[in-house]
């Protein structure tokens, strides 16, 4: 996620240099044959097509929005419940005996966040469990298809546990196993997002249609601005381009791009939490790296 107070424009030239680059070509070819070559440019309501084209582009762009919104919302519950898990663990397993426990369900959340984070993101997750839990611990999850969701099921068998033991009362385990639901509800919150994209038409009519539109502007401009129209119908396009670029960016939370949702930051937030809420020494935050916090 990009933290930057101001946007800067090098990184939006940089996303859309290339249709840009033809856009500037197209533009000169255009401008060059109606000086050689005087042709009768035909009248094009541009206006109209520029304001029919900002709406569509603008209805796609908050659809983008609202999925990388829902997203954030997604790992702020998952944040939450995870502090709520490791202060129940805290406060109901008893000491001496529970104190293992307490460390053991730390570990596997924050295991399991990371694991999630991969899974998200298309990267393998093996490495990471293997930060937190030792391979006798983590095997049985990474035997499963979704890793994360092996480490959560194993959590809830060792709250069990707990309770076979005595060491927490049926009322405790529901508590704990509720907020379990929360996450796993959040889990599928951001699987949903992840495997369903925007429908065909979102993606390809905007892009289709701004593209036509950057075609059609020089052709209706030169007349109007003569040596002038390569630049002008470049700055207008770049605008048209750049707010195509936008949908595309937000489009997908968890694409491991410096526009996504910072997933590395906060799975650190909930590692440090968790560790300082069972006493032990945390690592420091993620710092934003270039104005970019991953």
């Amino acid at each position: 996620m990009i933290v930057d107070a101001a946007p800067r424009l090098s990184r939006i030239v940089s996303e859309v240099w290339k249709p840009l680059l033809i856009l500037a070509v197209w533009d000169i070819i255009v401008t060059v044959t109606y000086f050689i070559l005087p042709f009768k440019a035909p009248s094009l309501p541009l206006t109209l097509f520029g304001s029919a084209l900002a709406l569509f582009l603008g209805f796609r762009d908050n659809s983008a929005y609202q999925r990388w919104w829902e997203g954030r919302v997604l790992w702020g519950a998952m944040i939450n419940a995870s502090r709520s898990l490791a202060r129940a663990a805290r406060n109901f397993l008893p000491e001496p005996e529970g104190h293992d426990l307490k460390r053991t369900i730390v570990l596997r959340h924050v295991a399991y966040v990371n694991a999630l984070r991969c899974q998200l993101r298309r990267q393998p997750a093996d490495q990471e469990v293997l930060r937190f839990l030792s391979r006798g611990e983590a095997e049985p999850a990474l035997q499963r298809v979704n890793i994360a969701n092996g480490i959560v099921d194993g959590t809830g068998r060792r709250i069990d546990t707990a309770r076979r033991n005595g060491w927490i009362d049926t009322i405790q385990q529901t508590s704990m196993e509720s907020v379990l639901i929360d996450i796993a509800n959040a889990q599928g919150g951001m699987e949903r997002l992840k495997n369903t994209p925007l429908p065909n038409q979102y993606r390809f009519f905007p892009t289709f249609f701004t593209h036509l539109f950057c075609v059609l502007l020089p052709i209706g401009l030169v007349e109007s601005l003569g040596y002038a129209t390569p630049l002008g119908s470049t700055i207008a396009g770049l605008m048209f381009l750049a707010i195509l670029q936008i949908g595309d960016d937000l489009v997908d939370p968890f694409a491991n791009t410096v526009h996504d949702v910072p997933l590395s930051a906060m799975c650190r937030t909930i590692e440090i939490d968790l560790l300082q809420a069972i006493g032990e020494q945390p690592p420091e935050p993620l710092k934003p790296d270039k104005g970019v916090l991953w």
